[in-house]
Order: structure tokens, then sequence, then C-alpha cells
């Protein structure tokens, strides 16, 4: 990769197909210390060793979602995984991993990433009751 800070954001999103706040303003601020991070995100994430791509995406969905990391960062790895040929449906199944481990609050904000970034909907009661909203964290 690039020793000037802007060809190495570039690059960065190119493999990734994202680029996070953190990561713009650390190759102003920081560039060394970016990328000594990115090196070890390239060997344990972006480097084809065993596991495809499409696992790769679907592993760090589900990590984050436990992490209870951002919701943006959360939906930046859907994304991807979507632009990879991961089905919707396959991410959710994922994302409800978490479940029995992480529990409903960890899931919630996964499932909110995810329905935000496919757009699903679903059942309105049709009897009277109080908001519930979406149960994630904001």
């Amino acid at each position: 990769m690039s020793e000037n800070p802007q060809d190495y954001i570039d690059e960065m999103a190119r493999k990734r197909g994202y680029v996070l706040d953190y990561h713009k303003v650390m190759a102003k601020q920081d560039f060394p210390v970016l990328q000594a991070a990115n090196h070890l995100v390239s060997a344990a994430y972006l480097d084809q060793r065993t596991l495809d791509r499409r696992t790769k995406e679907l592993i760090f969905i589900v990590s984050l979602t436990v992490m209870r990391a951002a919701k943006g960062h959360i939906q930046s790895h859907i994304r991807v995984a979507l632009d990879l040929g991961v089905s919707a449906t396959e991410i959710l199944e994922a994302i409800e991993i978490s479940l029995p481990e992480a529990g409903i609050v960890a899931f919630q904000g996964g499932f909110e990433a995810w329905r935000e970034v496919v757009g699903a909907d679903g059942i309105e009661p049709t009897v009277s009751v109080h908001e519930g909203g979406s149960g994630a964290g904001a």
C-alpha cells in the first residue's frame, strides 16, 4: 500500500468496501499507527487465507453485534456482505447467533443495524398498545 495518506485511504476503501471515520482522521493525524492497525486487519480479515470473505463478513457482523459496536460500523459490514452476495436472510441468521451468548440487548443492536440496511418491515398490532421502539440503544 501507498506511503501517501490520501492514496492509502483510497486503497483501504477499495479493499474493504468502506472506511470508518477513525480511519480518515488517523490517516491525517497519526498515519504510522493507522498503517500498523491496518496491517493486523489485513492479516486477519482482508488477506485470502482459509476462510472466504463472505464468511469473514458474517463473523465480523456477529462479533460487532456481540461487542455492541456502533450501528454504523455493523452496517458497513452488512453492506459489504450484501455486495458479496450474502443474502439478507443469511445475515439475519448470523446476527441471531448472538442471542444465546450475548442476549437480547446485543442482538437488538445488530438487528436494528440490519433492519435499516435491508429495509425490513414488520407486522403492526391491530390492538391498542404502547410504542416500544426498536429496543436498540441510541
